[in-house]
């Protein structure tokens, strides 16, 4: 029973390790996600707003940029 116990308590740590390993992970996904919609943002503020643009080809220029 405690040999059990030990391999279990073993593999709960390792379980705990790579949790964190993706948490930290997903919290630089998340913020690289934000920063990259702010950018969008920005891009589409600019685009509309400088003069003769159109908002579907500010669209376009900025789905291709994304995409990069």
């Amino acid at each position: 029973m405690d040999e059990m116990n030990s391999k279990l308590y073993l593999e709960n740590c390792y379980i705990l390790q790579e949790n964190e390993k993706l948490r930290k992970k997903a919290e630089l996904l998340n913020q690289e996600n934000q920063t990259l919609l702010q950018e969008l943002k920005q891009r589409l503020t600019v685009d509309s707003a400088a003069p003769g643009n159109s908002s579907s080809r500010s669209k376009n220029r900025a789905s291709k940029s994304v995409k990069k």
